[in-house]
């Protein structure tokens, strides 16, 4: 997860730092060009007290930062991380479960988190970079910067953030092609998600695979999969190397409402239920498959309980808390076999770019959303209610995200297409420079013929 942030510090004004603007692909020496007048040796002792990004209020000749005033600094950013680290409990909604007891002694499901300040804004930051980033999306895909399919997350961003608060690098995640924020959260930077949209190099498969098809393996993100419902397969599969490698890990499977009904699903379900898998099948309900809503394509709405010989959760997915809560409680389930969860969600944008999303229900449906259940809005409030966190800090938070995330299209619009060699690569596993790929006529093919390997 992004670093923590050390805001209102009372002699330092927290500034764009290193560490967050590497996160969006700035350059870290733009970064660097943020901060105040230091000397060598003061910028080292910057770095290796941990203050990179805090304007240190200068003392020195001609506004010179001196020892005294990164100690100054680093006391004050001390005594506010002590202040946003302070435990606190939130309710929210309560779940509902299904055969809980199925492995045994049914969990109790809980109906509040603790947590801190200081992880509510850190929460709050990743979910307002999810959300700015699919903004940009949208604005790139129709100034035709975009091209494929593109399908966004905004509005379900309480989903990808809750689930991750709860997981480890070690878990397995693997989801349909609205996919974009899952690969920023498992470590690719703005301008890389990005840049991947663009078909630059830069992207996580180097600009071939495009909107639908991010990964990223050595963080244990299987992708965005474009066939409805392939991915649950996927996940299972993933949850047999788990337990195979004994690694302790599970593997999330998300899916949509409409893929609910998918009988790939059913068969993946089964053969974990069967191998006593660990897998946690996520249907992210976002109230319409396409421009169909669930009542009209489903005899049964309840998709936690579709599992029928596994433990069901259902929780409001617009609750970064809520869900962070019941994905803790499914992999301990999980421990014993698979899982089936439901997140209550929304999505903002139609299906894909190219549906406007207001022909099967209108604008009033969705503004109403926004104004009571944004799970971003909701991520701010729980900050602010906290009275460690002011709305100016939240002001400041925005103001550089929106900052970070304009200069990730920058770069993600500078960036270079992929070489036209690399058409030839990444076809097989292992193969050589020589493999031969025979092109449109024996002239135009790669490799050396014979060549099988």
């Amino acid at each position: 997860q992004p670093p923590r942030r050390a805001s209102g510090c009372t002699d330092a004004k927290i500034m764009l730092s290193v560490a967050r603007r590497a996160r969006c692909g700035v350059p870290a020496a733009r970064c660097m060009s943020s901060l105040v007048k230091v000397s060598p040796t003061m910028a080292k002792l910057i770095r290796d007290m941990g203050l990179e990004g805090v304007y240190i209020t200068p003392s020195g000749p001609k506004d010179t930062v001196t020892k005294p005033d990164i100690d100054a600094a680093a006391a004050a950013k001390a005594a506010k991380d002590k202040e946003l680290a302070k435990p606190l409990t939130i309710d929210f909604r309560p779940m509902e479960g299904w055969e809980l007891d199925y492995y045994g002694t049914a969990p109790t499901l809980p109906t509040s988190a603790t947590t801190s300040a200081g992880e509510l804004l850190e929460y709050y930051e990743t979910m307002y970079t999810m959300r700015r980033m699919e903004i940009a999306t949208d604005v790139l895909y129709k100034g035709k910067f975009v091209a494929g399919f593109c399908h966004l997350y905004d509005g379900q961003e309480g989903v990808g953030m809750g689930l991750e608060a709860a997981a480890t690098m070690t878990d397995s995640i693997v989801t349909s092609y609205r996919d974009h924020c899952y690969q920023y959260t498992r470590g690719s930077t703005v301008a890389e998600v990005l840049g991947e949209l663009l078909g630059k190099y830069i992207g996580p498969a180097k600009g071939k695979g495009g909107s639908m098809h991010m990964y990223k393996a050595d963080n244990n993100f299987y992708g965005g999969n474009g066939i409805v419902g392939a991915q649950t397969s996927l996940g299972a599969g993933l949850a047999f190397a788990h337990k195979y490698a004994e690694d302790g890990g599970v593997a999330f499977a998300l899916y949509g409402d409409g893929a609910a009904n998918q009988g790939q699903l059913f068969e993946a379900a089964n053969i974990a239920a069967l191998l006593k898998l660990p897998v946690i099948f996520v249907c992210e309900n976002n109230q319409y498959a396409m421009g169909t809503s669930l009542a009209r394509g489903s005899a049964c709405t309840d998709y936690y309980t579709r599992g029928q010989y596994m433990p069901g959760i259902k929780v409001d997915g617009m609750d970064v808390l809520a869900v962070r809560e019941a994905v803790k409680v499914a992999k301990e389930l999980a421990k014993e076999g698979p899982v089936m969860m439901e997140m209550d969600t929304y999505r903002y944008h139609g299906h894909s770019m190219s549906d406007p999303g207001i022909t099967y229900r209108n604008r009033d449906e969705v503004s109403q959303v926004r104004a009571a259940r944004d799970p971003v809005d909701r991520a701010k409030r729980y900050c602010i209610d906290t009275e460690l966190v002011t709305e100016a800090e939240i002001k400041e938070i925005d103001k550089e995200v929106k900052a970070e995330v304009a200069a990730a299209v920058e770069a993600a619009k500078a960036a270079p297409p992929p070489e036209q060699s690399e058409l030839w690569t990444d076809v097989h596993v292992g193969q050589s420079k020589d493999f031969f790929m025979r092109g449109p006529d024996i002239s135009t093919s790669s490799g050396v013929y014979g060549t099988n390997r």
